[in-house]
């Protein structure tokens, strides 16, 4: 038979605070524990694989649906690459707006560098959203 243990067990073993353990059973992206007769929870090691899936797709940035899906995925033994895909675009779209902001960045350092004593071209920007060349819309 397979070892049981509680919340704070799979919680230290996985680096997961009980309260999204909890939030994670609540929303089905973790099965129900079996409970003992005093009611707590008690888990298998497959709950603690499944939380350590969890974990390391929420650290790659994946969304709780993308997770979601991804479990489904692997359940019935599919290819998930066109979520890999969606993300690997989102990614690319964050990428794309990070390298603008850091451009916009140094552009209004380096006209705060050459600015005159009380003249700072970071606050004017910031004042004035149409000297702004970053699209932020997206």
């Amino acid at each position: 038979m397979s070892t049981l243990f509680s919340i704070g067990t799979l919680s230290d073993a996985t680096g997961c605070k009980v309260e999204t353990i909890r939030y994670y059973e609540k929303i089905g992206l973790m099965p129900e524990p079996a409970r003992s007769e005093g009611g707590q929870r008690r888990y298998h090691r497959n709950h603690q694989e499944r939380l350590q899936f969890i974990r390391h797709s929420r650290e790659l940035g994946f969304t709780l649906e993308d997770i979601r899906e991804l479990l489904a995925m692997s359940e019935q033994h599919g290819c998930a690459d066109d979520i890999a895909r969606r993300h690997r675009d989102a990614v690319q779209n964050r990428i794309s707006a990070l390298t603008a902001l850091r451009n916009e960045l140094d552009r209004m350092i380096s006209e705060c560098e050459q600015g005159q004593p009380g003249e700072c071209r970071v606050i004017e920007v910031l004042s004035d959203h149409g000297q702004c060349l970053t699209d932020h819309s997206g």
